[in-house]
């Protein structure tokens, strides 16, 4: 076995003919655009690109493919320089009696993702954007995406926007086949020990995936997956900790760093700092106009009074992406990509000293200190991300 680094949740912004595909993503994220990223400067070994169910991103799929820029596998996946592409969509459901949610169908290969394509090209308004509402039952699509050889994921399950537990409902049954789901992505405003309060958690993986909307947020959150092979079936073995196959540690965001955190009060702007959920009212004044927080949300729906953590259960640890590193702007972090090649290799090979001679000794620390979890964090909430908590530092 081998390790390999997955961020299994990346957006297209922009086919190459500039048709739009992801309305709020960056217009340079191409299929092509984000596998070279992924592979030159992430170092990210596995990406899942979602909105693959696109007929026009088909389309730059197969171009790729025709001038030999990338290859199909073997074993599920298309092979780009060092990274191999999972084919991924992101699709909206709502149920009737429920909030929606968004799910993540990840198919096989090329083929397969088609015919995800035309079945659900029967039941949404247009397949040819990201995200789109699907009317039919969500079971009805889980059936759909086991049956052509993929595997389904639900998208960021505690955020407000869109997540299954976060604004569709407080039960996994309520809404799927629980046997029929790969993993569950946390990450983005939770972690490991925060899902824990959920004993019906217990038997998935977790998955912390970026859910990026432009280059530079490719990898802000990922996985360390234990496989034989970086490919579609060697994902799914690890996702279902087949063969010694498995998710060897995820590493996301600290969840106060995240956008959703705590609950957060459009009339007055503030954070809640509260130890239990807010509830209704804006604790500070008084106000109904509350945009629910992960933390919140979380504690509401809970059957355990402490969290609990499986077996196998791997470690989760706190990442803060390079762009969250005060003072480091864009010369600094082209010299240490220069320097260490990739932004993995920074994260987590690069000594201090290393760090220091090509970046300066505030910058390795503030390196060091977020690899050790010890930087300060300023709680983010409301669609407001949260920062690292130091002095200000002069720019490079």
């Amino acid at each position: 076995m081998k390790t390999y680094f997955a961020d299994l949740h990346i957006h297209i912004g922009r086919t190459e003919s500039g048709r739009p595909v992801k309305i709020s993503a960056a217009h340079d994220l191409t299929f092509f655009n984000i596998a070279d990223e992924a592979s030159r400067r992430k170092g990210i070994d596995i990406v899942g690109i979602i909105d693959c169910h696109s007929p026009a991103v088909q389309e730059d799929i197969m171009r790729c493919l025709d001038r030999g820029e990338m290859a199909e596998l073997a074993g599920g996946g298309i092979a780009y320089r060092e990274t191999v592409v999972l084919l991924g969509s992101e699709i909206e459901t709502r149920d009737a009696g429920l909030g929606p949610a968004h799910l993540i169908a990840y198919m096989p290969d090329l083929q397969a993702m088609r015919g995800l394509t035309g079945w659900m090209s029967r039941h949404m308004r247009n397949v040819n954007l990201s995200s789109q509402r699907l009317y039919a039952p969500a079971r009805a699509l889980q059936e759909e995406i086991i049956g052509r050889g993929g595997f389904l994921v639900p998208a960021h399950v505690f955020t407000p926007h869109k997540g299954l537990y976060g604004s569709c409902t407080d039960r996994i049954a309520h809404l799927l086949d629980p046997g029929g789901i790969a993993a569950l992505e946390i990450g983005l405003s939770a972690d490991s020990q925060m899902a824990g309060y959920i004993s019906e958690t217990d038997p998935y993986t977790f998955v912390s995936n970026s859910d990026a909307h432009s280059l530079g947020k490719i990898a802000r959150e990922y996985n360390a997956m234990a496989l034989a092979a970086p490919t579609f079936a060697e994902v799914r073995k690890a996702l279902a900790r087949e063969g010694g196959r498995h998710v060897a540690a995820n590493y996301g965001l600290n969840p106060r760093l995240g956008k959703y955190h705590r609950a957060y009060c459009t009339r007055c702007g503030r954070i809640a700092e509260t130890a239990g959920p807010v509830g209704e009212r804006c604790p500070h004044c008084g106000s109904g106009r509350i945009v629910n927080g992960v933390l919140d949300r979380i504690l509401a729906i809970a059957d355990r009074d402490e969290p609990h953590l499986p077996v196998h259960r791997p470690p989760y640890h706190y990442q803060v992406p390079l762009e969250f590193i005060p003072g480091l702007g864009r010369r600094t972090l082209n010299a240490l990509l220069e320097r260490f090649g990739t932004e993995m290799n920074i994260l987590h090979k690069a000594s201090p000293e290393q760090l220091a001679a090509a970046a300066g000794e505030q910058i390795a620390a503030c390196i060091v200190r977020a690899r050790e979890g010890t930087l300060p964090i300023a709680t983010g909430g409301g669609g407001r991300y949260g920062k690292v908590d130091l002095p200000s530092q002069a720019g490079s």
